[in-house]
């Protein structure tokens, strides 16, 4: 968890100090930007690279409402990452592990197969020394604290990962403000113009469209990494169920 935090910190100054540079620097590089592509355009004849095509589009999107959906994408990554790099680490070869498990129980007795859950990693291991350290109570005691350490571990896998579904909410609901916020400076400029001029109107709807464009792109990503974790949490919880009933099974078998 630690870690985590310092992921999150590092990343939300680095976003912060994205932010305030491109907030102080947006009415030069807004100046330049045109000029610059237009010249490599003319004297390369090619289009832009899509990274530059993405820096020159971020720019003419403005920096608040662009910075607070890159800052929702950095804060996403980080705890997606975080949440893989974990769950990764819970992963068990549980039908090795229950085999090592029987194998104990035959030879050593409960000791020695809570002895090889010990120096076995993951949820599924855990699991098993709970139910092997009260199998000498009896079975039901064993059953509940199967389950109750389950649900334990099961919290461990879901943590932090409502954050990331937090952020697919809310890049494009920022995106869709920055889009209206856009749209009415764009009418306030008319308002002032007192005329209807074409490009004044594009112009400040291209501008306002592009926060909608980033947000979704957000959306799309972190929906991604999302949708990747719930489909491993699920995997690792079916794997604990099944392990629970086969240890179960292995308990009565080793009382009879």
């Amino acid at each position: 968890m630690k870690r985590l935090f310092s992921i999150l910190a590092i990343t939300c100054l680095m976003a912060i100090g994205t932010v305030n540079v491109n907030a102080t620097t947006f009415a030069s590089t807004t100046a330049t930007v045109t000029t610059i592509t237009q010249d490599d355009a003319d004297a390369s004849g090619e289009d832009l690279s899509f990274h530059q095509e993405l820096k020159k589009r971020f720019i003419e999107g403005g920096p608040g409402f662009m910075g607070i959906v890159l800052l929702c994408l950095i804060l996403g990554l980080a705890i997606a990452i975080e949440r893989i790099i974990f769950l990764n680490l819970s992963t068990t070869n549980s039908k090795k592990l229950t085999q090592n498990v029987e194998d104990a129980l035959a030879s050593g007795g409960i000791e020695a197969a809570k002895e090889v859950c010990r120096n076995t990693k993951g949820p599924v291991a855990s699991i098993f020394y709970q139910g092997l350290d009260r199998a000498d109570e009896d079975i039901d005691a064993a059953e509940k604290a199967v389950v109750a350490y389950g649900g334990v571990q099961m919290g461990q896998l879901e943590k932090n990962v409502s954050w990331i579904s937090l952020f697919i909410a809310l890049a494009p609901m920022l995106g869709f403000m920055g889009t209206v916020i856009g749209m009415i400076q764009a009418f306030d400029k008319i308002e002032a113009a007192g005329d209807m001029q074409p490009s004044l109107v594009a112009g400040g709807i291209k501008v306002a469209l592009l926060t909608t464009v980033f947000g979704l792109i957000v959306a799309i990503i972190l929906q991604i990494f999302y949708n990747y974790i719930i489909a491993k949490i699920d995997s690792i919880v079916n794997d604990m169920e099944d392990a629970s009933i086969t240890l179960m099974d292995l308990l009565v078998r080793h009382k009879k």
